[in-house]
């Protein structure tokens, strides 16, 4: 991943490795543990504006998501219909 800082202390406007940042920024929300991942998330969202913007979004899906779903009862046929596509595509 690219580390430069922009000279002026501000984040930078483009990611130069947008797919492996996502990537790294997303298994972090998963909560994989990887080597230092907590370094080098605090040092992405200190330095890109789109890694930063990336890891807001996706951890406000993510809250919503988990709100949504786990507030509400699932009706039986439904997640029923849900497992079965599931190991449909397995």
């Amino acid at each position: 991943m690219e580390k430069n800082v922009n000279s002026s202390g501000e984040r930078k406007l483009e990611c130069g490795d947008v797919n492996k940042c996502f990537q790294l920024l997303e298994r972090i929300l998963d909560g994989e543990d990887c080597d230092g991942s907590k370094e080098i998330l605090k040092d992405k969202l200190s330095k890109c504006q789109p890694c930063f913007e990336h890891y807001h979004l996706e951890q406000a899906i993510r809250e919503v998501l988990k709100n949504k779903c786990t507030k509400q009862a699932v009706p039986g046929e439904l997640a029923a219909s849900i497992r079965q596509k599931i190991e449909e595509i397995k």
